[in-house]
């Protein structure tokens, strides 16, 4: 059923579809800055100093990361005139990780960034959102000095289930980082379409 409304000239307009996307990953790997690279709002951004306590962020790899999200990313875009994606960035850290079971109630699906400077830390929200049953794709933030890797040795690395995407973007990009959220919602379809007809 279509959602249309009366405008004030008596014709019709479509209300769009809101869909809930998580954008997760390990810490520095890109998602505020995904967020707001392709955000058509101004995004809400939780972003505080790190902190200087011995062991609490471990910034290898990311040694020039002087902040960190400790609640939560917003923004929203529009794909189409029928369809707009809320996104919420999720904070990297375990310490934080609390926050999750309330940000991830009603998402479509999720984005896990991953950088291959420090893969092993997109394995927490990789296996959250897997004893869930989340959907989500994977996308390698490729930062300019970084080695690049071809997708299937990503997902091979990752042990990934057959079928899961992993695609390779710059979340400072807006395109990409829009070609990505494209990715995921197709890759939900076609997961809801492969199980209507097993049915």
């Amino acid at each position: 059923m279509d959602s249309v409304r009366s405008d004030r000239n008596g014709g019709s307009s479509r209300i769009p579809v809101a869909l809930k996307i998580l954008i997760a990953g390990g810490f520095g790997a890109g998602k505020t800055t995904m967020v707001g690279s392709v955000s058509e709002i101004r995004p809400l951004q939780t972003e505080e100093v790190l902190t200087g306590a011995e062991g609490a962020d471990d910034v290898s790899g990311v040694e020039g990361k002087t902040t960190t999200t400790v609640t939560m990313d917003f923004g929203r875009i529009t794909i189409t005139e029928d369809l707009q994606l809320y996104l919420f960035g999720t904070p990297g850290q375990d310490r934080f990780w609390f926050l999750w079971d309330e940000l991830s109630q009603g998402a479509l699906g999720a984005v896990v960034l991953a950088d291959t400077r420090r893969l092993a830390d997109c394995f927490p929200s990789i296996d959250y959102f897997e004893q869930r049953g989340t959907p989500f794709v994977v996308a390698v933030n490729c930062f300019d000095t970084q080695q690049r890797f071809a997708p299937e040795a990503v997902s091979r690395a990752l042990d990934l289930d057959p079928g899961v995407p992993v695609v390779l973007f710059d979340a400072r990009d807006q395109v990409a980082a829009r070609n990505v959220l494209i990715e995921l919602v197709e890759y939900v379809a076609r997961r809801q379409l492969a199980a209507a007809g097993s049915r």
